[in-house]
């Protein structure tokens, strides 16, 4: 009976053991080396079966056998992208705890880098096992099934996880996985079955582009929403304060459906489309992950932003059309040259290194200016043909507006910010509470 397996495993059921073997083993696997004993015995029955089904027991070792398993040239190279890129990198592999550091530490681990075992996690609590992979980068001695409990611990800490195997044993961890990723060059088709991803050739350096690519697409939805929801917020915001001062809406139906055409349509469009290259886009791939954070209070501030300048570009030309000699219509006309100049300016800071954003932009301003000057549009649209002053304090309301995120780092806006959250929860509460005794059924009307 001739058997070979780990060191830890076979060297514990040999007898006569020479006492350098462990010392041995030890060493070969810190030197990156793949470390297998070999030990044999005289079979004791003639079944052979039964001696398979045997117990490992006084076995005469017969060595040590160390294979060289040597990191890609492009591996180095692509975790160091992935930690430049937020992504924190964990190795699980069946080698000795010894060898899986050393094949860490050459691909570009930190020294201090924990290594635990798959059996060591297994017998921890959850808790505890959550704690020690926080830390921990290399996961050595993991069995196929171990992989899952990693890939769950992961999660359980938090982690958004992303799993890579080619085997048919990481099937089950890469379809747990938030991201599963297949490769097809070597992989067996239960893997890339329960992939998400799946990789054509054997070069894994390409997660990195898919990162950047998906990242610069949440960036560009995200900034798409942005234009949507907060240019409507100003324009909204402008139309309340408007009636306040005039006793009527400045914007008339068509003017409002005029700015959603030249604002929301095509720029918002040519900022979803942005490509991956982009600067602007870039810059937010390379710092870091965004999570879903990025449709969260970030989104929640640039929404806030884009309201405030809108609002106050269209309020300022608004004024201005007012304070000078001219008629209502005037105003009015000036006001929509604010709202669409103050939206048209705030997606060209966002994406002036675009040139798609920078035609769509300024094609809309053009088509604005157009239909104002000419005189049987313009009066379609209720607007009125605007002169050089006019046209001056409508570039000068859209300048200032672009100060207006400068006022949010004052202290006194930011407890005006403050403030109206905490109404707008009240108010919340409020009107939660008014309708919940129409859901208990105590106002009710009684049916007849």
């Amino acid at each position: 009976l001739v058997v070979k397996g780990a060191p830890e495993t076979i060297l514990p059921a040999c007898r006569d053991l020479p006492g350098h073997t462990t010392d041995t083993a030890h060493e070969l696997a810190g030197r990156g080396l793949r470390v297998l004993a070999v030990a044999r015995r005289p079979c004791r029955a003639g079944d052979a079966e039964a001696e398979l089904d045997a117990p490992l027991a006084d076995l005469e070792f017969s060595g040590l056998i160390a294979l060289a398993d040597v990191p890609r040239d492009t591996s180095q190279a692509l975790l160091a992208e992935l930690r430049r890129s937020g992504i924190l990198p964990v190795m699980l592999t069946g080698d000795h705890p010894e060898t899986a550091r050393a094949i860490a530490l050459q691909l570009g681990w930190p020294e201090e880098t924990e290594v635990v075992t798959g059996d060591e996690l297994v017998a921890m609590e959850r808790r505890e096992r959550v704690r020690v992979l926080r830390g921990a980068g290399v996961v050595a001695r993991v069995a196929p099934e171990q992989k899952l409990h990693v890939v769950e611990a992961l999660q359980q800490a938090g982690r958004v996880v992303a799993m890579a195997g080619d085997g048919a044993n990481d099937a089950a961890a890469i379809r747990a996985a938030d991201v599963g990723v297949g490769i097809e060059a070597r992989g067996s088709a239960a893997a890339r079955n329960a992939a998400d991803l799946v990789l054509t050739t054997g070069d894994l350096s390409v997660l990195v582009d898919a990162v950047v690519e998906g990242r610069a697409l949440w960036r560009s939805v995200a900034d798409a929403v942005s234009i949507l929801i907060g240019g409507n917020a100003g324009e909204v915001g402008f139309s309340v304060l408007g009636t306040l001062l005039a006793g009527a809406s400045p914007l008339s139906t068509r003017q409002l459906l005029l700015v959603n055409l030249l604002t929301d349509m095509f720029p918002a469009m040519a900022v979803a489309v942005t490509p991956s290259d982009d600067p602007s886009t870039a810059e937010h791939a390379a710092s870091g992950p965004m999570g879903l954070d990025a449709l969260g209070a970030p989104l929640l501030r640039s929404i806030r932003r884009r309201g405030i300048t809108t609002c106050f570009g269209a309020v300022t030309a608004y004024l201005i059309g007012r304070l000078t000699p001219g008629t209502e219509r005037r105003s009015t006309t000036m006001a929509l040259c604010g709202v669409v100049g103050a939206q048209l300016a705030q997606t060209l800071y966002g994406r002036r290194h675009s040139p798609l954003v920078w035609v769509t932009a300024l094609g809309s301003a053009a088509v604005l200016a157009a239909l104002v000057q000419t005189p049987g549009v313009s009066h379609f649209f209720g607007c009125t043909p605007l002169g050089p002053v006019a046209w001056a304090g409508v570039a000068l309301a859209i300048a200032l507006s672009a100060l207006a995120p400068r006022l949010e780092r004052l202290q006194t806006v930011h407890h005006f910010y403050d403030t109206m959250t905490r109404l707008a929860l009240r108010l919340g509460d409020l009107s939660q509470r008014a309708r919940e005794p129409f859901r208990s059924g105590i106002a009710r009307p009684v049916p007849a």
